[in-house]
């Protein structure tokens, strides 16, 4: 039964949420899930989906692994950790930008190593080496906007949603790196296996997208 039903992993939060929704709209609800509960797990045999709940940059582990067949995730992490999935479709949701950010009075020194403090070491790499910059990366795993504050760095490389975190810590963002957006991920080999069901649920989801467009 179970390989008949397609396994869909959703991030905790806000992105989750709004990815179901979404889901639903596209004619793939799972009234269980909408209820008041701990689970992580829900089934609506139905329709043949069954979803479940993971932290966010665990979505596309997985779906790499195929524990998932599709998935919901940030461009940002497809960038940063590059697994090997298929993206199937920006879902216009979870909108936001990786920036660089620093104290207003930060002026460049190209004489001088760069410090960059990031969750996002690999994207932040990237974005440097195009400008032929040379950098020192500082892998912090949170509370990213204290670094240049406490003389740690001298930017900071994140994701920026409204700004606000940046404005009460006196930073401001200098560059865009890249917009950020949701994607629909597969996981390669269960997308040959179950191919009609997926296909079907990216075609609901356009339509959807454009419905609310």
């Amino acid at each position: 039964m179970l390989n008949k039903v397609l396994n869909i992993a959703l991030p905790k939060g806000r992105l989750g949420e709004k990815a179901y929704k979404m889901f639903k709209n596209a004619g793939f609800p799972c009234p269980e899930i909408e209820q008041d509960s701990r689970k992580l797990i829900f089934e609506n045999p139905q329709i043949g989906v069954r979803y479940f709940w993971v932290k966010p940059s665990d979505v596309a582990i997985y779906v790499e692994r195929g524990a998932a067949d599709i998935g919901v995730t940030g461009k940002d992490i497809l960038l940063e950790y590059e697994p090997d999935v298929y993206e199937l479709l920006d879902l216009n949701i979870g909108k936001c930008r990786m920036a660089v950010a620093a104290k207003a009075d930060f002026r460049d020194n190209r004489d001088c190593t760069l410090r960059v403090a990031t969750k996002f070491s690999n994207i932040a790499a990237a974005y440097y080496q195009r400008q032929g910059r040379d950098i020192d990366i500082i892998h912090l795993n949170g509370s990213i906007e204290i670094a240049p504050i406490l003389d740690l760095s001298d930017v900071i490389v994140d994701i920026v949603e409204t700004g606000t975190t940046l404005k009460e810590n006196n930073l401001v963002v200098f560059d865009e790196v890249l917009p950020i957006s949701a994607r629909l991920i597969a996981n390669k080999a269960n997308y040959k296996f179950k191919n009609e069901p997926i296909e079907n649920l990216c075609t609901s989801l356009q339509d959807t997208i454009k419905a609310e467009e």
